[in-house]
């Protein structure tokens, strides 16, 4: 299911089991998507995400440095090779999967719309209408928006801070993202308390594709095939359970 820090070219060849990578490598990471990432008052990338990937790394023997990256520009700098993959709560789609390889799945969530509390929507077909929805650009969230519920007026954000800041100022009755972050993040807030999610959890593919990913580039099967045995071995272990722990009350992997 988000900041400006300079991201640095990244370079790695991906050796299998047991085996370090040759060079240091780049993580990209959002930093603006609570609490899946966010940077602290420090200027430092923490979060889920952030401590998914750190613990991968020291399972795998990756030397890795964890970047920002807006969320837009993920895919694109992955591919120019400004880092090696992305930890970002990125959905595995079909249509990401023709740029991009991804892992294992290491998360699932459902998707829910959220509002202030007391206020009713008719969520059938055509019950939005007139509505306005919030909803971050480029995610599989707006393009689902926009094919389900055309009558209403969809509007893009390049964060859920700023879509999320907007539902507070009136300017939005509606955003939808990822059910975890809500309840991980903005509803934990003292500026969130007088919303909550809404409507039924969408299940739709579209939406929730085949679980959550880490992204790497096409081709580059050793780096996967070296996240994937990562992946299992902290949820052998028990690390993956502990960062769960820190961030939700549910393990959220789902498979």
């Amino acid at each position: 299911m988000k900041l400006k820090l300079i991201t640095l070219l990244a370079a790695g060849t991906a050796l299998f089991a047991g085996q370090a990578l040759a060079e240091k490598i780049n993580i990209a990471v959002e930093g603006a998507y609570p609490p899946f990432s966010y940077v602290d008052n420090a200027g430092k990338p923490v979060g889920f995400d952030v401590d998914i990937a750190e613990a991968l790394c020291t399972q795998a023997k990756l030397d890795c440095n964890i970047v920002t990256q807006e969320w837009d520009g993920l895919i694109p700098g992955l591919n120019a090779k400004k880092y090696s993959a992305i930890v970002a709560s990125m959905t595995i789609t079909d249509e990401r999967r023709q740029v991009v390889d991804f892992t294992d799945s290491y998360y699932r969530s459902p998707v829910r719309f959220m509002a202030a509390k007391g206020a009713e929507f008719d969520f059938a077909k055509g019950g939005l209408r007139g509505k306005t929805i919030g909803v971050q650009s480029g995610t599989v969230y707006d393009k689902w928006l926009a094919e389900t519920y055309p009558d209403a007026e969809v509007r893009s954000y390049p964060s859920t801070e700023e879509h999320n800041a907007d539902l507070m100022s009136g300017r939005v009755d509606l955003v939808v993202t990822d059910a975890l972050a809500l309840l991980g993040g903005f509803l934990q807030t003292p500026e969130g308390k007088n919303y909550d999610l809404t409507g039924p959890d969408l299940t739709d593919r579209r939406l929730i594709g085949d679980g959550v990913g880490i992204a790497v580039r096409k081709g580059d099967d050793a780096l996967r095939e070296t996240l994937n045995k990562a992946i299992t071995a902290i949820r052998a272990d028990g690390t993956y359970d502990k960062i769960n722990k820190k961030y939700f009350p549910i393990d959220i992997f789902g498979r």
